[in-house]
């Protein structure tokens, strides 16, 4: 059972639990050209020596074959907690897709998916794990647990997230994180996956509720995902189009060349300030383009354990 015919359906993700596995598995495999090599089919049992710990959990055998010194991990050291939480506003659901394909993701099913093979991961190393999902309302919240159960709940609901179809749905980010920071107590990782289209843009509000995620020392990560061709390079033909706001309706008659420059201009503007104001609050900002591979998104998560644990 391949990833595109699994993903090939006009109801959204059969499986997500097998796709997500998937994804880590070609992930893993590919690991041994990047910094981890030799950190593969071990990570989850293991962590990086740092200089003046103790030697006395240094896995030599490892060290044999990696010629890197990893120490092994036991039960009370891989208590991580991390919370995903998952913005379902209506703009997260373009472009619109009938069906979907590994090649044809849109926001939403590309951090459905994402979000599933973080908790493939987390569910490896005994992680409790919980999920916030918004839109123009705090739609769906669950506490960070590690049971079977509960992993098959949340995978459920990320599951039907990605079929439901909003319309109109707004976005306010910042109310919605304010609740969720609220319900996080104890020091976590948070995976926050947005597209940061605000229906109403109010740069202080926004980031004051990302700074409220910050309390009690969590770990913040924003992924900021968008497709690069449309949304960024604003990559259509030159023929008279209505370009529709889906989160308020209003639309705009015009030739997409006449705007191009400046749009491109302005995006990249506000994508530098994103991540110019994130460095400011200690956010890790990531831009992830849904049209490309999720390594990007498991390789962060590989580095910020490494500096959260």
């Amino acid at each position: 059972m391949n990833l595109q015919n699994e993903l090939n359906k006009t109801s959204g993700f059969k499986n997500l639990e097998l796709l997500a596995k998937q994804v880590v598995e070609g992930f893993i495999a590919g690991m041994h050209k990047s910094p981890f090599h030799g950190f593969s089919a071990e990570f989850a049992e293991h962590k990086i020596y740092n200089q003046g710990e103790s030697t006395r959990h240094i896995d030599w055998k490892l060290y044999a074959k990696t010629d890197k010194l990893y120490t092994k991990r036991y039960d009370e050291e891989t208590n991580l907690r991390c919370h995903i939480i998952v913005d379902s506003s209506s703009s997260m659901h373009y472009p619109e897709q009938k069906e979907f394909s590994i090649d044809a993701l849109n926001k939403i099913s590309f951090s459905v998916l994402a979000a599933a093979s973080l908790m493939n991961i987390l569910k490896k190393q005994r992680d409790a794990v919980g999920l916030s999902v918004y839109s123009d309302a705090y739609d769906y919240y669950a506490p960070e647990k590690g049971s079977e159960r509960h992993h098959s709940m949340l995978l459920d609901q990320l599951s039907s997230t990605v079929v439901s179809k909003p319309i109109n749905k707004k976005t306010e980010t910042y109310t919605y994180l304010h609740q969720i920071a609220e319900k996080i107590h104890r020091r976590s990782m948070i995976f926050l996956f947005t597209d940061m289209l605000q229906t109403s843009v109010d740069d202080v509000k926004l980031f004051e509720a990302l700074r409220h995620l910050k309390h009690n020392k969590h770990e913040v990560i924003l992924f900021h995902v968008y497709d690069k061709q449309k949304e960024m390079a604003f990559d259509f033909d030159n023929k008279p189009r209505r370009f529709v706001d889906v989160e308020t309706g209003e639309f705009i008659n015009l030739y997409a060349d006449t705007i191009k420059d400046n749009y491109e201009k302005a995006v990249q503007t506000y994508f530098n300030d994103l991540k110019l104001k994130c460095g400011q609050y200690r956010i890790k900002y990531v831009d992830v383009d849904i049209n490309e591979s999720f390594n990007k998104i498991l390789t962060t998560y590989m580095v910020e354990r490494q500096k959260f644990v």
